[in-house]
């Protein structure tokens, strides 16, 4: 098996900068992980702890299916778990109707979740859109 925190997540990194309100529990680790990722990839990221993150995400109409450990808001949109910078910066350059972009669950490997010795698992980032459909957004395998 592929063993993560490789520099994989500093390729795509571009100048462009996004304000990002990224809600966390004030004890997990990963999220801070997270939070770090985006901040080498140029967002200006404003953290609110939150004790009580099953209200947050409820109250941003995230699926249970579709829910992981962060929530974070930018531009209107939700990005839910361990979504790539560079996916996040994708769907907010171009023309489209998605309201959440998320990686459901915790998988090793994605970014927050790529310390050192980790197993790196393929992962999907699925889009949901304002109707509530959902698809892939960008799929990971051997990366």
């Amino acid at each position: 098996m592929t063993q993560a925190a490789d520099p994989f997540w500093k390729e795509s990194n571009d100048n462009t900068a996004y304000p990002i309100t990224v809600y966390r529990s004030t004890t997990c680790g990963c999220c801070k992980a997270w939070v770090d990722h985006l901040k080498d990839h140029n967002f200006k990221v404003k953290e609110i702890t939150d004790s009580e993150m099953t209200a947050v995400k409820k109250a941003f109409g995230v699926p249970q299916n579709m829910a992981s450990c962060h929530t974070a808001s930018i531009n209107g949109k939700i990005i839910e778990g361990h979504v790539p910078a560079q996916d996040i910066k994708r769907m907010l350059e171009t023309d489209n109707d998605i309201r959440l972009l998320t990686v459901p669950g915790m998988v090793s490997g994605t970014p927050g979740m790529d310390m050192d010795g980790a197993e790196k698992h393929d992962f999907r980032v699925y889009a949901v859109k304002n109707n509530g459909d959902q698809s892939v957004f960008n799929t990971y395998a051997d990366y």
